[in-house]
């Protein structure tokens, strides 16, 4: 591969036509392993499913370019406006791919590929870091095991994750936090419901409250965050008569960086716990949470990403990978192709155009040579 006769889009396809979905990257993790390796200019190591190859020039300053090898499972069933072999591999027609992890993040990776491969003589030192499992459990996001257990493989003085961004920065991100609030009942028979108390109609207050969550807005660095919660699932019931005696439901906090996990929480109990009753046995239980990352635009590279851009610069509205490497004392920021509103959708495409400015941009940052 070389900048300007690299097809980015047949490269994207390629790797759309490599199934990984969380858990199952192997066989992409083995592609990556060989075409990194292939031009001899980067030390190359992976560990479990995930790769790290890197350049050794010497250079004042190390940029780290990290993307996620794993997609989300495809929809089941078929879509009626596309045809089941977009969510089974790659269709591309004309100057757009569609297919599953196209935008999140395939076509990301082909431009990080591409850049590791034909880049040999870059102005400040690559660190390239293709790991799995992001899009599931935290506990298993192998950067986060990276940063714990071999932080040197992933050192620099700043990173770019190449999530998509539609091509403008995306700043830091937003924390986020998973949690289950139960209330009380009492069991009896439906026939004779004021013997007991149903739990799940002492849901609607706490349902309402969320809803009329007025979201808190936060200026950062120029990037204004908006924090949201949303209740994303409802359990209880025994059977179809009898009054539930315990009722729930999981509410996602998504928060602003500059508050800290436990600031966050002390939050949402502060929120919800007025329609909650703890003599009753009430109970709100955080299930998992991450911290967000502030914006760190005040670095030179990040800096200058946003002005490469050509975009105005805006916060990111949800949670990345950027927080682990802010976390691990590593400014970073978001930016890659394609529109993220796309991702996990079946109408998941991206085009070449976009993976043509992306590349451009992320290469005269590096300082590639015209």
């Amino acid at each position: 591969m070389r900048n300007g006769s690299t097809d980015l889009l047949m490269l994207a396809a390629e790797l759309v036509a490599i199934p990984s979905v969380s858990h199952e990257e192997a066989d992409l993790a083995a592609w990556m392993e060989e075409t990194l390796s292939g031009p001899g200019h980067l030390e190359v190591t992976r560990v479990g499913d995930s790769v790290i190859a890197r350049t050794a020039l010497g250079r004042d300053r190390r940029l780290v370019l990290a993307g996620h090898l794993d997609t989300v499972p495809g929809p089941g069933g078929a879509d009626a406006t596309r045809p089941p072999a977009v969510f089974a591999g790659p269709d591309v027609r004309g100057d757009v791919l569609w297919g599953l992890g196209s935008v999140d993040m395939k076509g990301g990776l082909a431009v990080l590929v591409d850049l590791a491969v034909s880049v040999q003589n870059p102005d400040v030192d690559l660190t390239f870091v293709f790991y799995a499992c992001e899009e599931t459990d935290r506990a298993d996001n192998a950067l986060v095991h990276l940063a714990a257990e071999q932080p040197e493989l992933i050192g620099g003085d700043a990173a770019i994750l190449a999530e998509p961004t539609g091509g403008a920065l995306e700043a830091g991100c937003q924390g986020t936090m998973r949690a289950t609030v139960t209330v009380v009942g009492r069991a009896a028979h439906t026939a004779r419901p004021w013997v007991g108390l149903n739990a799940i109609h002492r849901l609607a207050p706490l349902l309402a409250r969320i809803a009329d969550y007025d979201s808190r807005q936060v200026v950062i660095d120029g990037c204004r965050y908006a924090e949201q919660i949303q209740a994303v699932g409802i359990e209880g019931g025994i059977a179809s008569n009898v009054v539930p005696d315990s009722a729930s439901v999981t509410v996602n906090y998504r928060f602003a960086p500059d508050r800290s996990v436990q600031d966050a929480e002390l939050e949402l109990r502060r929120y919800l716990d007025l329609s909650l009753d703890a003599g009753a046995g009430d109970m709100l239980a955080v299930m998992d949470a991450a911290p967000g990352a502030p914006p760190s635009l005040g670095h030179p590279l990040l800096g200058a990403l946003a002005s490469a851009a050509g975009v105005a610069t805006r916060a990111k509205l949800g949670w990345t990978d950027v927080s682990t490497f802010y976390g691990a004392g590593i400014p970073a920021a978001n930016f890659g192709p394609g529109d993220p509103l796309l991702a996990h959708t079946p109408d998941e495409h991206v085009s070449r155009s976009e993976l043509a400015a992306a590349r451009a941009t992320l290469g005269a940052l590096v300082g590639e040579a015209c």
